[in-house]
Formats: C-alpha cells, sequence, structure tokens
C-alpha cells in the first residue's frame, strides 16, 4: 500500500495511532465549528502551524502538503468568492487547507498498519449493522493512499508534458491523466481481489 508515513522520533510519531486519531479528528472538528470571520481564519491558521510546528513534521512539510492539495484550496477558493465574498471565502478556504494539512499530518506520522488497526478498531461498533469493520477499514485506507498516489500521477504526467516541450493544455494532461488513474484502479482491484477482497 502506498503511505505517506515518514520514520521518525518527534512527539507526533510517538504518540500511538488511536489517542494521536482521536486528538486530530477533534482539532478539525474544532476548526469546522468555528465561524466563518477574518479572526476565525486567522485562529485556524494558527492551529496548523502550530500543530506542524512540532518537532517532527516541520513548515517545509506543511508546504509539501498544501502544495499538494493547491487545486482543492484554489477551487474552494474560487467558489466561495463568488457566492460568499471574501471574508467567508477566506476562513472556509482556510478551513479547508487546515483539514487536509491535518489529515496528512496524521499520515505522515503513522504507520499504514497502524492507522488500519485504529480505523478498524473504532468501526467495530458497526459490526451489529452486519458492516464488516475490516472491509470497511481496508477501503479507507485503500482511499487515504490513493490521493498520494493520483498526485504523483498529476505530477509525472506534467513532467512529460514539459520534457516533450507541451504546454500546459488541460486537454492535453486530462487524457494522459485519466488512462494512467484508470489503469491504477485495475491494478489496484486485481491487487485486492488477489488478497480475497470482494
Amino acid at each position: 500500500m502506498v503511505t505517506l508515513y515518514r520514520p521518525g522520533d518527534g512527539p507526533w510519531h510517538r504518540l500511538r495511532a488511536g489517542p494521536k486519531t482521536a486528538l486530530l479528528l477533534l482539532i478539525v472538528l474544532g476548526v469546522c465549528l468555528l465561524p466563518a470571520t477574518w479572526w476565525a481564519a486567522a485562529v485556524m491558521a494558527g492551529v496548523c502551524l502550530a500543530c506542524y510546528a512540532i518537532r517532527g513534521a516541520g513548515m517545509r512539510e506543511l508546504g509539501r502538503q498544501l502544495v499538494t492539495v493547491r487545486w482543492i484550496v484554489g477551487l474552494t477558493l474560487v467558489g466561495q468568492l463568488v457566492f460568499l465574498g471574501p471574508e467567508s471565502a477566506a476562513a472556509n478556504t482556510t478551513r479547508v487547507a487546515v483539514a487536509c494539512a491535518l489529515a496528512a499530518l496524521l499520515a505522515l506520522t503513522t504507520p499504514a498498519t497502524a492507522l488500519l488497526e485504529t480505523i478498524e478498531r473504532a468501526m467495530q461498533p458497526l459490526a451489529w449493522l452486519r458492516i464488516d469493520p475490516q472491509r470497511a477499514a481496508l477501503t479507507l485506507s485503500v482511499t487515504l493512499s490513493t490521493l498520494p498516489v493520483l498526485a504523483g500521477l498529476a505530477r509525472d504526467v506534467r513532467e512529460a508534458q514539459r520534457a516533450r516541450g507541451g504546454g500546459r493544455s488541460l486537454r492535453h494532461f486530462a487524457m494522459p491523466f485519466l488512462v494512467m488513474a484508470l489503469k491504477h484502479a485495475d491494478q489496484l482491484g486485481e491487487a485486492l481481489a488477489a488478497r480475497g477482497v470482494r
């Protein structure tokens, strides 16, 4: 499974997967409950900076994660500006960026197996609804691991376009990216089927 995990010995790395997931989830929930105001946007950004300032993460890593989600952030900002105005747009876009960055912080500092076990334990109460916790946890983990893969595929396509002297045409980018994404989905499906996941 492709993972964002980077080994380290900082406080985020030493914190067990369960409490760390719960803590980051509470922080994201708190960020989501703040009003859409300028001061709330500043508080959200400050919370995110504080989380990444802890040893083992770092501002450079935060910058990398924000660059990865720049299209999501950009589309959110444009949509919010059109419908809600600058203050709400700034706050809501910051909210989305912070949620993405904190989700990445969890993946960066938690091994995929530990994260999978934590998700599976959290989903145990769903067993009485006849939902298989193992399958649900695996589905969620595969979904999370697919995001960095797609970002890598997009980067590879752009680099190939630059190497051939191509421009930044969306039309010329979309087709090869779609083909590579579908190929990855096929390979992932075959790998899961080979392991008995139906």
